[in-house]
């Protein structure tokens, strides 16, 4: 068993698609085993994704107990069904990064809050609702976003043609500086509070347990994993992570496909990083 103050890995945190979930969107066979392995050896697991914070519960159901949840990118952290930190939005802003999306034409949006995802009537299509229940489990349909009753979070943008980076990025980009802005996936587009991100949410989970970024892995493979590459010593780009994040990250995995976390974690408990 792992002790405190040893300079072993004692907390990994882990993006979710393209990174620890298969081709297919599912966890890698095994890996209820894996976290056992790593909860014998004090190694505490906490996923670290733009999904919403419902989403994981239901990827992670046998453990919700058990982990920290970095949710919406790191503006809702949660442990035990607790709220560690939040970053919401100014409704009024948000409310124009809403209008902004809602103009662009072929493009979907969802107003995210604390409680769950909200969507335009309009919005409320079978293809887009396919993509939608991927990464948020919780949805209503809404007339207006104003006479929502939550405390918005973030405002994702959905671009089924996947060149969201020509389509929504440089729209978005008008907030920049009000706003953090970040391509989430090649369709995808998230806007949310200035100055957070899922290495600030992971910098609030280290001090909430004592840690240490020594004593810190992380695995990730898109922009909005960048951040998360720095709050750790032992950073993993995934084999197909954007160039950005393999440049930014001391070490390499493979591919999701090949369960890389899986393999990296093997590592971990061999203790070739201590």
């Amino acid at each position: 068993m792992r002790k405190r103050g040893d300079g072993m890995i004692r907390l990994i945190f882990s993006d979710m698609d393209g990174t620890l979930l298969d081709e297919n969107g599912a966890l890698p066979a095994g890996f209820g085993t894996m976290y056992e392995r790593l909860k014998e050896h004090g190694i505490l697991f906490a996923p670290a994704s733009g999904r919403q914070y419902a989403s994981l519960v239901e990827t992670f159901a046998p453990w919700q107990d058990e982990m920290i949840f970095l949710a919406e990118n790191g503006t809702l952290v949660m442990e035990g069904g607790r709220e560690l930190f939040a970053a919401p939005v100014d409704p009024a802003l948000g409310l124009r990064v809403m209008q902004t999306g809602e103009a662009l034409q072929g493009v979907y949006s969802v107003y995210c809050g604390k409680k769950q995802g909200y969507i335009h009537r309009a919005d409320d299509v079978p293809a887009f609702r396919a993509e939608l229940e991927k990464y948020v489990t919780k949805s209503m349909v809404t007339e207006d976003f104003a006479a929502v009753d939550d405390v918005p979070i973030k405002m994702a943008f959905f671009d089924p043609s996947g060149h969201a980076d020509t389509t929504i990025l440089p729209v978005m980009e008008q907030y920049a500086d009000r706003m953090q802005v970040t391509l989430s996936s090649a369709l995808w587009v998230d806007v949310y509070a200035q100055g957070v991100s899922k290495g600030v949410a992971a910098a609030r989970v280290q001090e909430h347990l004592g840690l240490t970024p020594d004593e810190c892995a992380a695995f990730g493979d898109y922009g909005n994993d960048l951040e998360l590459m720095d709050a750790v010593t032992y950073s993993f780009a995934m084999a197909n992570a954007i160039p950005a994040v393999q440049e930014r990250a001391r070490y390499r995995a493979p591919s999701n496909g090949e369960h890389g976390v899986m393999a990296a974690c093997e590592r971990i408990l061999a203790g070739e990083f201590d």
